[in-house]
């Protein structure tokens, strides 16, 4: 093949420039609040100032009787019309076998507000001044109830019970493993190893908040939503107008980011859709910063005590993680599946771990929910294992590499099968470690380390090695291939996909998929998501994008090849065994008999040549990676400064690598934001939240990131689940991370005689909880 093909120029392994920046960066970008119209009904939520309260009544004759208002929603209407509670529970009993515990969730709280911020009414009005005075002018009468607001809270001895089926606010539990073998194990250790570790409350942080429009349209209700998953929210909404889900349209544009948090349904859009059916025009709702640290879904949030045993040799022989995690207000699917199940997949991580003993607790308390947030689970899991492999390290003496290649599952072992059930296709762990360490001079570090000690600071070489599953265990994905052209040979490749973008690049990567197929100018092809009038799918989660929808639209570009084809083989009177296809053209070979595929779809009945197709993959992917970090301490201050960061990366099959460069990148730099500087914080006593801006919640910045950031990524281990042999790479920065600077900064303690602070570390590591621990 030519270098000059299309295919050598814009095709998988190419760094393609994303086809999304050009419009994003002339402002010609389509958010869903680009797409507000005059007239539009501009939307505001009355929210709780009340931790727990009991709602005595609302009153809103004042706020109707103002200027430019349209209508008042409020939760005793909308239970006398019907509307359903949103999804909540999940499939994981208490422990006396009872269903998960957990209060219904409403659009709009009706008789008690369970969190500050949650909503108990909506205003409609001409702008959002107007509806914003009005909302003000809603009267709403509480009765203040006792508040459970925090985790500790929840589980102490005498905690009010915030639901009747949770007495002990302990909606649901988990667990896994053997606990009398693990036991046994433990018994007969040479070294046990106990940490007790915090994951705290984070938000999201999107670009973008959400944002939602909807209006009525020929009987039906559309909607546009800043959302990682429309099918979800069209399968709520309709449920919550009582209509089939084809009367619900749901389109997603441009998304300034998601990470999770735009992954599944929330209450407010199903507020917009009923204030738009309640008008009879388009209403639009966009969130401001406040009301996202209120109100969204907040990631995390786990309390963990995590034991490891080991033989003399360093052989790890058993491992006991038992954690609670604060789920909030409402127990939803998400916020309790992640540390209840989905964590635990790869709490053994890259280890041969041979019986373990976990046992999971989802709380009820007086916070925000919590849900899916990048990482979703496993970065929890790779945290309490590597700081357990590092302080096993310390505590044995035992090199903390050669503990790693000790315990390594091994390349013969795959298909590795893990105690939790889990298999891992392919996996050469030790040979990604290898790689990583001349990346980061892991040879040189000492060098360094004496360097800082001159300057009066401490520096401290942190590791993670470990691995992450994708694909949302929703292995499926449908996808439309329509080839459209014209008898002159001009035309396109279009394509439908229901995985969905935000800031990703996931239209570049599945266009440079289309070019390996067809082998035409990349110009050639257009990507459509985000409308589930065009089909529907799971959607954007679990770094699943590329992992399904990029297998299914690959695997549907090849059936349309083979569709068009047979065409061309009519066309051209021959055997469709005896053509040769390239560079957008069928030939007869041996012959100048040719068919532009352009040309031959212009023949087709319609003009156009088209496929409808769904993929499933066979099973999960297992990125995985080793990660390195240098960190600099002022023992003076408490100050951390991050001044090397080095990782390999084994993503399997990469299709842009500048894509994925900067998937890992942005990955790594919010892990680095938890391990540093980001915590939700709640009032101890009254519930109120008290990070409810950026003025109180500390976001990494690019000054917080060292300047010699080294990415590299092994392509030698494809995944063996799917056609492409890629892995997902969405979140592999974000697990890595955080363990990688927890373990430096714990690094810079020992070697500077103060081991002991080592297994106090609790995340963030401010300079101010620093220099507390240092004064000791």
């Amino acid at each position: 093949m030519s270098a000059d093909t299309p295919t050598q120029r814009f095709g998988s392994g190419q760094a393609v420039r994303r086809l999304e920046d050009d419009a994003l960066l002339t402002g010609a970008g389509r958010y869903t609040e680009d797409l507000r119209q005059p007239g539009d009904g501009c939307l505001v939520f009355v929210r709780s100032p009340y931790a727990h309260a009991r709602i005595v009544g609302v009153k809103t004759d004042d706020a109707l009787a103002m200027p430019g208002v349209r209508a008042v929603l409020t939760g005793a209407q909308l239970v006398a019309e019907g509307v359903p509670p949103m999804p909540t529970g999940a499939a994981f009993p208490r422990a006396d076998g009872s269903p998960c515990a957990t209060p219904q969730r409403l659009p709009l709280a009706h008789e008690a507000a369970r969190f500050v911020g949650e909503a108990v009414a909506a205003v409609v009005a001409d702008s959002v001044q107007q509806a914003k005075d009005a909302a003000e002018a809603v009267w709403v009468e509480y009765e203040e109830l006792p508040v459970v607001p925090s985790l500790a809270a929840a589980l102490a001895e005498g905690a009010p019970a915030l639901w009747p089926a949770a007495p002990d606010n302990i909606a649901c539990e988990a667990r896994h493993g053997d606990a009398v073998a693990c036991a046994a194990a433990f018994a007969q250790a040479a070294h046990v190893v106990r940490l007790d570790l915090t994951h705290q409350r984070l938000a999201a942080l999107t670009l973008e908040p959400r944002t939602v429009r909807a209006w009525p349209e020929d009987g039906r209700m559309q909607v546009q939503i800043s959302s990682q998953m429309p099918t979800a929210v069209r399968t709520v909404v309709a449920k919550a107008l009582g209509v089939a889900p084809e009367q619900v349209r749901v389109r997603v544009g441009d998304v300034g980011g998601g990470f999770g948090m735009k992954g599944a349904p929330y209450p407010e859009d199903v507020v917009v859709a009923l204030a738009a059916r309640a008008t009879g025009r388009p209403v639009v709702w966009a969130a401001e910063r406040s009301e996202e640290f209120l109100s969204s879904c907040h990631g995390r949030d786990v309390q963990t005590h995590a034991e490891l045993a080991l033989a003399a040799d360093g052989a790890i022989l058993g491992l006991r993680v038992h954690s609670n995690a604060n789920v909030g207000a409402y127990a939803q699917p998400t916020g309790v599946a992640i540390p209840l199940l989905i964590g635990p997949w790869v709490q053994t991580s890259v280890y041969h771990v041979p019986v373990i003993d976990f046992h999971f607790r989802a709380v009820l308390t007086n916070q925000a929910p919590t849900g899916a947030y990048r990482g979703a689970g496993r970065p929890e899991a790779i945290y309490n294992i590597e700081r357990l492999m590092d302080e096993a390290a310390r505590q044995t003496g035992i090199d903390r590499l050669q503990l790693r290649r000790r315990n390594f599952v091994r390349p013969e072992q795959m298909p590795y099968t893990n105690p939790m059930q889990q298999t891992y296709d392919v996996g050469r762990f030790e040979q990604v470690l290898d790689g990583a360490l001349p990346l980061a001079d892991w040879a040189g570090f000492e060098a360094r380390a004496a360097e800082s000690r001159a300057r009066g600071l401490w520096r401290g070489l942190g590791i993670a090695t470990f691995l992450e599953w994708t694909g949302g265990n929703v292995f499926e994905e449908r996808v439309t291939v329509e080839v459209k052209g014209d008898l002159s040979g001009d035309g396109f490749i279009e394509v439908f996909s229901a995985v969905n973008q935000m800031g990703q690049g996931i239209a570049t990567t599945l266009a440079q998929l289309v070019v390996d197929a067809f082998d035409v100018p990349i110009e050639r092809v257009r990507v459509v998501l985000g409308d589930t009038d065009r089909g529907n799918g799971f959607g954007s989660a679990g770094s699943r994008s590329i992992f399904t929808g990029g297998s299914a639209l690959r695997t549907g570009a090849e059936r349309t090849l083979d569709e068009a084809r047979k065409l061309a083989a009519q066309a051209l009177e021959a055997a469709p065994e005896d053509l040769r296809y390239a560079a957008g053209r069928f030939h007869v070979a041996g012959t100048d008999h040719a068919i532009g595929l352009f040309e031959l779809a212009a023949r087709q009945a319609g003009g156009h040549i088209f496929v409808e197709h769904s993929y499933t993959v066979s099973g999960p992917s297992w990125p995985n990676g080793c990660h390195i970090s240098e960190v600099e301490l002022d023992p003076q201050t408490g100050a951390v400064a991050v001044v090397r960061y080095a990782s390999m990366n084994d993503v399997g099959r990469v299709v842009n690598p500048m894509i994925v460069r900067g998937q890992l990148d942005g990955g790594a730099v919010q892990g680095i934001g938890q391990a540093l500087h980001e915590q939700i914080v709640y009032d101890g006593a009254s519930g109120q939240l008290l990070t409810g801006s950026l003025m109180d919640y500390a976001a990494p910045r690019a000054d917080d990131i060292a300047t010699e950031f080294i990415t590299a990524m092994d392509e030698s281990i494809p995944c063996t689940n799917n056609p492409l042999g890629v892995k997902g790479v969405g979140e592999l920065g974000t697990i890595g991370a955080t363990p990688c600077i927890v373990n430096a900064v714990a690094d810079a303690l020992a070697r500077n005689g103060r081991a002991d602070l080592a297994p106090k570390l609790q995340m963030p590591l401010s300079p101010g909880r620093l220099w507390e621990l240092l004064l000791g």
